[in-house]
């Protein structure tokens, strides 16, 4: 974080307290943009390492129930704060499937899928899927804004620094110059150090997100194929 760099004694301290009003608040907005990247990070990177972790377990347990892919009861998915992503493809799957069974309740192939319902089960899984990887991605866009935002912000302050020492500079007289040359540069460099420190964690962490998304999401791919094609081995109709 960035708490460490404003104290007593510190560079950082010492431009944020020599600066004006509209420098303060530079500073203050930077501080802010740190606060906003660790925070999302943090959540966003906790959210999807517990929806995999559930995910993982409901996979076992679907393997353990492939014999009779239709037995898993829907109290086993049910997921609290973190979504269970194979559990809700599943409990999709599982539900459409009965519900073409019921359809054809009044024939003989009640119990039996033809190419149409295998194709209609695998765009539920795909809506599926999108739903889930919508879910995951979530407020990832703060991060790549904060990308953007912070050197921009840090660029104002370094020119703004410039252009108060150079004002100050116009109006000095006497053999202070040197000093109000170095405060102003302070000021300059400080914001766009904060500014990098800011973008640096945020490109960083969202590229890692993104990419643990899209691993995750070739995962759901892959359990999704793995459903359809036991529910297609154990009932669809002969000769189809």
């Amino acid at each position: 974080m960035m708490y460490g760099f404003l104290c007593e004694g510190n560079p950082f301290f010492d431009a944020y307290t020599d600066s004006d009003v509209l420098g303060k608040i530079i500073f203050v907005a930077l501080l802010a943009l740190s606060v906003v990247t660790w925070s999302v990070l943090i959540h966003k990177l906790w959210i999807t390492k517990q929806v995999k972790k559930n995910s993982l377990q409901f996979r076992k347990t679907f393997s353990d129930s492939r014999h009779d892919p239709l037995s898993l009861p829907n109290a086993i998915i049910k997921h609290s704060e973190y979504p269970n992503a194979f559990g809700i493809i599943y409990d999709v799957l599982k539900n459409k499937t009965l519900e073409i069974f019921d359809k054809n309740g009044k024939n003989k192939n009640a119990s039996q899928l033809y190419s149409a319902d295998i194709a209609l089960l695998e765009a539920h899984a795909n809506s599926t899927i999108a739903s889930l990887t919508k879910f995951l991605e979530k407020n990832l866009y703060i991060l790549s804004t904060i990308v953007t935002l912070a050197p921009f912000l840090g660029l104002l302050g370094t020119v703004y620094g410039i252009l108060t020492t150079f004002t100050e500079l116009k109006s000095s007289t006497g053999g202070g110059s040197n000093q109000i040359i170095l405060g102003g540069l302070s000021l300059a460099l400080s914001t766009t150090v904060l500014g990098l420190i800011d973008a640096i964690p945020a490109l960083l962490g969202y590229n890692y997100l993104k990419n643990l998304v899209y691993e995750f999401d070739a995962d759901m791919d892959r359990f999704a194929t793995d459903v359809l094609s036991t529910l297609e081995i154990h009932y669809r109709k002969p000769g189809e």
